[in-house]
């Protein structure tokens, strides 16, 4: 039966296993762009956005993989074959003699990242069931983000003072043989569940899953173009954000403190604005986070000091905060449960693929105007896709802003 407090136990498993998922792309946050310039002289900003290039791709494509996946395996065999392709990583990056091998590396972080997430994602749908699906996706955002802020400072503590190179990977060993062995021994598989709720349900079916998430269903699709531009400005605060404050004279211990809040405000603030979408508007709460990103990210561009920036920092955690977990709620809410995992994967597909364009993109304006300016340009994308969130979303909650409510186009 379905029910987040009936299936306590399993749903705190997955939340465990998605703290060690989130965990183990947090060792790159803080200092895999100082990484790359000191110990492999890669001064290009292109150049240097190519691990998060090959991360984004990889990604990208595991988490479509995970719908065609979720028609032959069950959900625990897929979490598996994430956590699998996770062991070399640590080592890859801790033995890696060149370039190539950190992108050999990001590509099988990409492919753990993609497969793990996506499944304990679909997992925790299936075990709550409709009535606390916000919340659920807030708690299973919060451990992923807060993991990734707590782990990208610990990599930079290490770095400080041991140094970018070997040691600051080695928690990535810990991280994925925990999240491998608490899959295998004790999370159960909850394909029953979803099997048990499309008998009961009353959502339509989508006529082309593909075309109605990617771009013709109102809510879909903007959750989905969001998704992309989420990911797009997460991507270049990733990459060029630890460069710029070098820039500006920052050290390594200060650029591990700015980078860690932004996640980890992400992330704890998730279990709050997720339980908000259960009764809100997710077209005003989606909304409002793009515009609180894109200023947060002005903020930063033009910041000196580092109280401004931490403001900034918390500012961009909380407005990702505020979209996150209501993108997926949102997917969630507008799909059969029979077709809720393809659609859940092609949202991921298109939002993880932001990462790609905001590499490529901060890259080439970064090298062609600057970081600042690239800051600007990304800053105004985030905010347009914002108002096109609240031009084309209706809300699906009678409770908040009821003359917005409507009915879906399909």
């Amino acid at each position: 039966m379905q029910g987040l407090h009936k299936n306590r136990y399993q749903f705190a498993l997955l939340v465990l296993v998605n703290a060690f998922v989130g965990a183990m792309v947090g060792l790159e946050r803080s200092i895999m762009p100082n990484f790359g310039k000191l110990e492999f002289g890669i001064n290009a900003n292109t150049a240097l956005m190519s691990f998060i290039i090959a991360f984004g791709i990889s990604k990208s494509l595991s988490n479509y993989a995970v719908a065609q996946l979720s028609k032959k395996l069950n959900r625990k065999t897929i979490l598996i074959i994430g956590w699998i392709a996770a062991l070399p990583v640590p080592f890859l990056l801790m033995y890696a003699p060149n370039w190539n091998w950190v992108i050999a590396a990001n590509i099988l972080l990409g492919i753990n990242q993609g497969l793990a997430w996506s499944a304990t994602v679909i997992m925790k749908i299936d075990l709550v069931g409709s009535r606390n699906r916000g919340l659920a996706m807030g708690i299973n955002e919060f451990a992923g983000y807060l993991s990734v802020g707590l782990a990208a400072w610990l990599a930079s503590s290490i770095a400080l003072n041991y140094g970018y190179a070997f040691f600051p990977f080695i928690p990535g060993v810990i991280f994925s043989i925990a999240g491998l062995l608490t899959t295998i021994f004790l999370v159960k598989d909850t394909t029953h569940f979803v099997n048990a709720e499309s008998l009961t349900s009353k959502v339509h079916l989508l006529q082309n899953v593909w075309k109605e998430t990617s771009w013709k269903h109102q809510n879909l699709g903007s959750v989905t173009l969001n998704g992309l531009v989420n990911n797009l400005n997460d991507g270049v605060v990733w990459g060029l954000l630890p460069v710029l404050l070098m820039q500006k004279g920052f050290g390594i211990g200060q650029i591990g403190i700015i980078a860690g809040i932004y996640p980890a405000v992400w992330g704890t603030s998730q279990l709050f604005t997720g339980k908000l979408g259960d009764s809100h508007c997710k077209k005003q709460i989606i909304t409002s986070g793009m515009f609180l990103q894109a200023l947060a990210i002005i903020i930063m561009a033009l910041a000196t000091s580092l109280p401004f920036l931490i403001f900034a920092s918390v500012l961009l955690g909380f407005g990702t905060a505020l979209v996150y977990p209501n993108f997926l709620s949102v997917v969630a809410e507008w799909t059969h449960p029979s077709q809720r995992a393809e659609s859940l994967s092609i949202f991921r597909l298109w939002r993880d693929s932001g990462y790609v364009f905001g590499a490529i993109l901060s890259g080439i304006l970064a090298d062609a105007f600057g970081i600042v300016n690239a800051l600007f340009i990304v800053a105004a994308i985030t905010a347009t896709a914002g108002m096109i969130a609240n031009r084309r979303m209706c809300c699906t909650n009678k409770l908040f802003w009821s003359s917005d409510y409507c009915v879906p186009v399909y």
